[in-house]
């Protein structure tokens, strides 16, 4: 069963688990679990998808339920007026509050195609926030350093680019731990053998909007799954998380 974290009568959120696609896919064509085929057959009626989260990302997911709904909320999306707050945990220490402003271009098509070098599309702006919540430095030599350096950051985006916050951080050389695209290999080993995490440390926390029939402002927030919590606990940032 998925988690509903909000419903009502034209909208419904979950807390999407790391590793579940929203839609079919050709990138994953071996996958026969959707998010979207999950949740209509739960709730028993049909569901639009708002917006996107990578597979290996975990939280607050949105759909509409009806026709007008979704093209409501669909336009707040395109006009960046959906405020989406992210946590992730990042290699280094990056400074403790900065904005990446760095042109993304689509590298796969609608049906997971990746484009040919040759004939790449246009880079479009993506801009994103970032503020360090906490940060540790763990006696062991992970990569070429004596020690190892990691960060829990929140990502605030103000634009909607594919992959936008993984390739961002990667941008500024503070990749997302669990990357296997932008991320360092040896770090998400380090990872997966001291804490037993094998996934990508980035979820969606919150999503604010208006709400699609009344305009009301809408606030959602989704608990992190306990692949990530037990990190967070592990390196002593469960206050922290708490209050971000």
């Amino acid at each position: 069963m998925l988690d509903i974290l909000y419903r009502d009568d034209f909208l419904v959120a979950i807390n999407k688990p790391a590793g579940l696609l929203v839609h079919r896919s050709n990138i994953d064509r071996h996958e026969t679990r959707f998010a979207v085929q999950l949740l209509r057959d739960q709730i028993g009626q049909r569901v639009h998808p708002a917006h996107r989260l990578d597979k290996a990302t975990s939280g607050v997911l949105l759909f509409a339920l009806d026709a007008d709904s979704a093209r409501e909320v669909g336009g707040q999306f395109e006009r960046n007026e959906v405020r989406k707050r992210y946590l992730a945990v990042v290699r280094g220490w990056p400074p403790e509050t900065g904005v990446i402003d760095h042109p993304l271009s689509r590298q796969f098509d609608d049906y997971g195609r990746k484009f040919t070098a040759g004939s790449p599309p246009p880079a479009l702006p993506a801009v994103t926030e970032y503020r360090r919540l906490a940060a540790v430095e763990l006696p062991e030599a992970v990569d070429r350093y004596p020690t190892s350096r990691y960060a829990l950051v929140m990502l605030t985006p103000q634009s909607g680019r594919q992959h936008q916050l993984r390739r961002h951080m990667k941008h500024i050389a503070h990749p997302i731990i669990g990357d296997a695209n932008w991320g360092k290999g040896i770090h998400n080993r380090f990872f997966q053998q001291r804490f037993g995490c094998h996934r990508l440390l980035l979820a969606c926390t919150r999503l604010e909007l208006r709400h699609p029939r009344d305009g009301r402002a809408l606030s959602i927030a989704a608990p992190l799954e306990d692949s990530f919590a037990n990190v967070i606990l592990a390196l002593d940032w469960s206050p922290v998380c708490s209050e971000a």
